[in-house]
Order: structure tokens, then sequence, then C-alpha cells
């Protein structure tokens, strides 16, 4: 019996169509992996400036809230007092002594803001030596007479570059050690402040009041610029100022803002 042996292989043509189809379906696999981990990417990072924006506008509101606060049987911190329970700097810090402040400037061109009130173990956080504590949970030094109530404290708070990482951050610098700013709240490039004196039409940069006017504030206008991770493009977004912005150095970056009423200002409404 003579046996018909066909060949069962594959052509050229058929082997080149399967390599090509493998080549497609691998491809378009490696372009969805690509592009559902940017995304992933950006969501995490559009998260992580939400709670940093977040967190820098509350620790700055509760502080802006203090201002000017006194404890009943406490010598008065604000309006009665020879300095003022708000100094405020437009693109600089506040520096120098707690009763007589300056501005340095900053080469973030972010605004700073000194916050005057008379902290106690109510209003703050007590230390291990149940002192008041500062922004930085430093324990304050009594200075009022023995029979009076809290401690005057003065918090200033900026943003700025580290030294270290090149990060930008928010810093605060409290009365419990001079001259030891910490950061806070890591990838705030930029704070901005306004102003609202009593009966103003419009909110005002700290360079534009006079040394009376502090004692009228009744409302800040807070702001803060948060920088995150490097993106594939240039990123746009709104600044502080409102106007629209481009990232040239393709950082994503995001503005959050917030309006504080300064409830013990004497030139206010409480």
């Amino acid at each position: 019996m003579r046996r018909v042996l066909r060949s069962n292989g594959h052509t050229l043509l058929e082997v080149m169509i399967a390599v090509a189809l493998g080549l497609i379906v691998t491809a378009g696999a490696v372009s969805l992996y690509r592009s559902q981990r940017l995304a992933l990417t950006r969501a995490t990072d559009a998260a992580q400036m939400h709670d940093a924006g977040m967190t820098a506008l509350t620790l700055i509101a509760l502080q802006l809230q203090m201002a000017g606060f006194t404890p009943a049987d406490a010598a008065p911190a604000g309006a009665s007092a020879s300095v003022s329970a708000l100094f405020g700097c437009s693109a600089a810090r506040p520096v120098g002594t707690d009763d007589r402040l300056t501005c340095e400037a900053l080469a973030g061109h972010s605004d700073g803001i000194a916050i005057r009130y008379v902290a106690d173990n109510v209003s703050t956080w007590p230390s291990a030596a149940a002192q008041p504590t500062d922004c930085l949970g430093q324990g304050l030094v009594r200075t009022l007479p023995a029979d009076a109530q809290g401690v005057p404290v003065v918090n200033r708070f900026y943003a700025k570059a580290s030294g270290s990482t090149g990060e930008p951050e928010l810093y605060c610098e409290g009365s419990g050690k001079a001259g030891s700013s910490q950061p806070l709240v890591e990838g705030v490039e930029r704070l901005r402040l306004r102003y609202w004196p009593a009966a103003a039409p419009a909110a005002l940069d700290a360079s534009a009041l006079t040394p009376d006017q502090w004692n009228s504030v009744v409302a800040v206008d807070v702001c803060v610029l948060v920088r995150g991770a490097r993106d594939t493009a240039p990123s746009r977004y709104v600044d502080c100022d409102g106007v629209p912005a481009v990232g040239t150095d393709k950082r994503a970056r995001d503005a959050f803002w917030r309006r504080i009423a300064i409830r013990n200002n004497s030139g206010g409404e409480t």
C-alpha cells in the first residue's frame, strides 16, 4: 500500500502574519500598561498635592483664628499692646525680634506672616513640662506675671526651598526657640496672603498696609501653591493670583485658597 505524504508545515507568509499579529498585540498591551501607569502616577501625585495644600491651609487657618487671642486673666496681646496681632511681608519672610519685625526677601517670592497671641494649655497642646507650645510644639517660657495665665507667642509662616533636598516646603518659626524654623508641609512652593482691613473695598498686599491698619484686619485670603512630581509635558494650572500659567519645568502644580476671619482684632467684629 502506497502512502501519500503531505507537508503540514507553515508557509513563510503565514509565519510573517503570525509574528506581525503578535507584535501588534504586544505593542497594544505595552501601550495600555504605560498609559494606565501614567494615569495612576498622575492621580497619586494629584492626591498628594491636595493633601499638602489642605494641610497647609488648615495649619495656617488655625493660627490665624488665634491671632490676638488673650485669656481673660492675661495681659492683652493684640490691639492694646505695642504691637499688632498680625504682621505680613510681601515676597518676603518676617525676621527680627518678636516685638520689632522686619521683612527679608525670599527667592521663591513667597509671602510671609507673623501671628501673635497669648498661648495657654487650653489653646495649645501642653509640652511634657506642662508649658504652652508654639507652632512647632516647643515649650514657651512664661514672661507674664505669675498670677496671669498664658504666654505671649509669635508664630511665623513662609515657604521656601529646603537647603538639603531642594524641594519647596512650608516653614514655621515659633517663639519657643528663636531662629529654629522647621518644615511643616512638603511641596508648598509659594504662600500668597492678602488682607482685608475693616471697611476696605478689596483685599490688600502686606506691602500696601500701613502700620496702623494691621489691627483693623478682619480677614485674610490665604493661597498655597503646591508643586508635585515631574510630568512628561509642561503642566497648566491657575496660580494664586488667578492667572493661568504653564510649568515649563514639567512639574505639576495646584493652588488652594481659603479666607479666614480674624475674630480677635480690635478693628473687626467678633
